[in-house]
């Protein structure tokens, strides 16, 4: 198994508990030896939750049997059934299997953009999250503690790329921890603290529908949040960046959620994709090589509920529904049985937008407010796997109600910038050449 986000971690679970030890050993290749619950990132980058409350450890279950490798696979043989794992010591080792479950998930879509990358933050991980709420409140300590007025408007202003949940609900948590934090700091002038949300798109959230969408749209620029639609960036420098329209916005916090991609494992495979993502039957299983499936953010599933010429899009409720449909594939092929394809209806949407603003579309209801707040809230909770989670989750959520944040930085800014190329190593991977002589040099017993 290749992955541990929603997809992978429901298919290990699953075979873990319907696969005797006899029958089948289990192998996970993951940096991580837990499973992000990614939705909730914006509220760890704006404080509501700790790090930990959202990172759910791999290894807190009764019928633990899985062997993880801490790593990440580079490349896969599909012929000499081999996958190629770079371990965190950057060790490179050959892993053989019978049966191959790919749910390497995404990693940020960016673009040729002059300065994206060495100036951008993504909102992708957990080290993520935690760094840009220690950046952000350095801003404010800066702007606090300068004497020049243009270099603490610059620090006080912040943009956010992309329209969709991520950036959505990433700016929404961040400005009311601004909103919040700027009180303790009697010097700074709160009508310099600004947020901007752009995205090329005509509008927020589509997905949400007109009423809603423009519902979220009113409460963030009721907020104080500027939002530009049909507008993306033309360029990024350190100290400021530069819209498609010509504006030039002097800042120092420019984070980048404009969408994902597949894994650039997938690449390696050599195997058909359509738009990136990896090309499998119904059944998830990858057509002209036996035992390997695929899944997730990464693979083009077919949308039966839809009639099968879509695809599953790349969100939370698909991921988990899909892991437990290809455990029980796998188990299946193993035991000769029928497999069956994967079909699940859409259950809703949700978006959280910090304190009482949320909007939601469960079953295909519109609310907005204190109810879709409870909505939303309740959704990710109950998901939540384990019990401990959903206690840490909870008690968060009562303390921040209650208590409020200490606007409190842990360190990161004690050392060099780190930006949107240093979180995620999309030059890792192998090319299929680079697969092959691996596995080639490694011999048979490899």
């Amino acid at each position: 198994m290749v992955g541990a986000g929603f997809a992978g971690v429901e298919c290990v679970r699953r075979l873990e508990r319907r696969v005797s030890p006899g029958e089948a050993d289990l192998t996970l290749v993951t940096p991580f030896s837990y499973q992000l619950y990614l939705p909730l990132l914006p509220q760890v980058a704006s404080g509501v939750l700790t790090p930990q409350s959202i990172a759910l450890s791999l290894r807190r279950s009764k019928r633990y049997r899985t062997r993880i490798i801490p790593g990440g696979a580079i490349g896969v043989d599909l012929a000499s059934k081999v996958c190629v794992v770079r371990t965190i010591t950057d060790e490179t080792v050959n892993e053989r299997y019978d049966y191959l479950v790919l749910a390497p998930g995404s990693v940020t879509r960016t673009f040729d953009i002059p300065g994206l990358v060495d100036n951008a933050f993504g909102m992708k991980t957990l080290a993520e999250a935690a760094y840009i709420r220690d950046h952000v409140i350095s801003q404010l300590d800066l702007a606090d503690a300068s004497q020049d007025p243009a270099e603490r408007s610059a620090r006080l202003q912040f943009v956010v790329v992309g329209g969709g949940y991520a950036g959505t609900e990433t700016a929404a948590c961040l400005q009311r921890l601004t909103h919040a934090a700027v009180k303790r700091y009697p010097r700074l002038d709160p009508a310099l603290i600004k947020w901007h949300l752009i995205d090329i798109a005509p509008k927020l959230m589509p997905e949400l529908g007109d009423k809603l969408g423009r519902s979220a749209q009113e409460i963030l620029r009721r907020r104080g949040i500027e939002i530009s639609l049909g507008v993306s960036i033309d360029k990024a420098g350190p100290t400021e960046v530069t819209f498609t329209d010509g504006r030039v916005v002097p800042t120092r916090t420019l984070i980048w959620t404009a969408g994902v991609v597949a894994s650039p494992l997938i690449a390696t495979l050599g195997a058909e994709t359509a738009r990136g993502r990896l090309v499998v039957a119904p059944e998830m299983t990858v057509p002209g090589h036996d035992g390997v499936f695929a899944l997730g953010d990464s693979a083009a599933v077919p949308d039966l509920a839809k009639g099968g010429d879509a695809v599953c899009p790349p969100t939370a409720q698909h991921a988990m529904r899909q892991g437990k449909v290809v455990a029980d594939n796998v188990i299946a092929a193993l035991r000769g049985e029928p497999m069956r394809p994967y079909e699940h209806k859409d259950l809703g949407l949700v978006v959280d937008l910090g304190g009482k603003d949320a909007v939601s579309k469960p079953l295909g209801l519109e609310l907005h407010g204190l109810p879709a707040q409870v909505v939303a809230r309740g959704y990710h909770w109950s998901a939540l796997r384990t019990g401990v989670a959903k206690t840490r989750v909870l008690t968060n959520w009562a303390l921040n109600a209650f208590a409020g944040d200490d606007f409190v930085r842990t360190g990161f800014q004690a050392r060099r910038p780190a930006k949107l190329k240093d979180f995620e190593y999309t030059d890792a991977y192998l090319t299929s050449e680079q697969v092959r002589a691996q596995v080639e040099a490694a011999g048979p017993e490899g």
